[in-house]
């Protein structure tokens, strides 16, 4: 078989972006250099880290509402808890903890990285990008080579 398409042709498109926009918080992001910003997770110093922060603590209190809350409920309402379900035939409080709280914390999971990609767009954070200034090193160019592209 013949390859009728050459992909090593001499002329290489160049590709430009089209500069696109930056809101103000995503500018202040690419600015700041986070290496150097002090880290207390009482007081962030960056706008980024007190909006993921507040995220993490949202988070943190409902897993731990989700988890702890059967529990809780048994100690204090054993009465209620210790029924048993007229659907399923199993306790309530085992039904909560066995069903509940793995599938509250897969839904928190997705919740979570749902907000957390939300937060990434409204500072500018693409992950999908590299660097250019840092691109220019060895091991960029042979992990480029190895995805069929052609090292010339």
């Amino acid at each position: 078989m013949t390859d009728r398409h050459r992909h090593d042709s001499e002329e290489q498109p160049s590709v430009e972006t089209d500069g696109g926009t930056l809101t103000q918080a995503a500018q202040a992001h690419r600015n700041t250099n986070y290496l150097d910003e002090e880290v207390n997770l009482l007081k962030p110093s960056t706008a980024f880290m007190r909006d993921h922060l507040k995220m993490v603590w949202i988070s943190f209190l409902i897993w731990a509402l989700i988890v702890f809350g059967p529990v809780t409920a048994t100690l204090l309402a054993p009465g209620v808890m210790t029924t048993t379900m007229p659907v399923i035939g199993f306790p309530l409080h085992y039904f909560l903890v066995a069903f509940g709280a793995p599938t509250g914390a897969l839904i928190l999971a997705a919740v979570y990285a749902r907000q957390r990609d939300k937060l990434d767009e409204k500072y500018g954070i693409d992950h999908s990008v590299v660097d250019t200034d840092e691109a220019e090193s060895d091991e960029l160019s042979e992990a480029t080579a190895t995805d069929g592209g052609v090292d010339r």
